[in-house]
């Protein structure tokens, strides 16, 4: 696709280009997101502003903009080609949904340098001062309190402390747990989804085939290609949970050997996990 073409097809979806590019030297447009107050949907057009060519892939991602004006990135960028470019900014602003507001001021967080997930308007700046003098207060009451207790007192606390044995590790008896043994002797199962390109999808955590935790609202990803091995490869949009890169799922099957699982959840579509034929 030509450069017309793209400023045209742009041009078509309501974006508009920005004047400079901070990053770099590509050219930027960006829109007011449908629904959501303060976002902006963010494309780098991948088209350089100097030798006005087509140098890279289409970038979009979702913004934050602050009280101050500043541009927050709330969603993770996805590159993509110029025939799924429609396709992506409509799953970027579905992803919207998914990030954390601050419950404060209900901005966006988003994801700072430091890796922590914080809000956009840095709201905590504002009443960080009062945690600190309340703190303090805390700390000169348990000093006095301290102070108060005398010697008699100091010596009783130090004989329940001494009269408290504890059994060493080598000396302990544990009851055998029967369940535990009886589930270790039946045969490992496969379980499966149905898993394709384009699929919208969050995770799920299961132990022992029991549903522990949803992580719908904090892990969104698009799948972009599935092995015959049945290995995954997802796009994650936004990770505003506890869970690093590396504990995230990457095939569309399991063992039953697995005692806790994170497994991927569908939200485009419904499927479901079963054993394999």
């Amino acid at each position: 696709m030509s450069v017309v073409q793209r400023k045209a097809m742009l041009k078509a979806e309501g974006f508009f280009p920005h004047k400079k590019n901070a990053k770099g030297t590509t050219i930027i447009y960006s829109r007011k997101h449908p629904t959501a107050k303060f976002v902006r949907v963010v494309v780098d057009s991948g088209i350089d502003s100097k030798t006005n060519k087509v140098v890279g892939k289409v970038g979009v991602k979702l913004c934050f903009v602050n009280r101050q004006k500043s541009w927050r990135e709330i969603t993770t960028q996805i590159f993509t080609t110029n025939t799924g470019l429609v396709k992506t900014i409509k799953a970027q602003e579905a992803a919207e949904k998914f990030v954390k507001t601050c419950k404060h001021c209900k901005a966006k967080k988003f994801t700072a340098k430091t890796g922590n997930v914080v809000c956009s308007n840095a709201c905590w700046t504002a009443w960080g001062g009062k945690k600190k003098a309340a703190n303090t207060t805390k700390k000169s009451s348990q000093k006095i309190v301290a102070q108060n207790i005398g010697p008699r007192e100091l010596r009783d606390q130090a004989r329940q402390k001494k009269s408290q044995k504890v059994t060493p590790k080598n000396q302990r008896t544990y009851p055998l747990n029967k369940k535990s043994q009886k589930s270790s002797q039946k045969k490992p199962q496969k379980i499966v989804a149905e898993i394709l390109p384009g699929d919208l999808v969050t995770l799920e955590r299961i132990e022992r085939d029991i549903f522990k935790e949803d992580y719908t609202g904090k892990v969104l990803g698009i799948v972009m290609s599935v092995t015959p091995e049945g290995r995954v490869n997802v796009n994650w949009t936004a990770n505003t949970s506890n869970l690093q890169s590396y504990d995230l799922p990457f095939t569309n099957w399991y063992t039953t050997v697995s005692r806790n699982v994170l497994r991927f959840k569908v939200l485009s579509r419904p499927v479901e996990w079963k054993e394999a034929s």
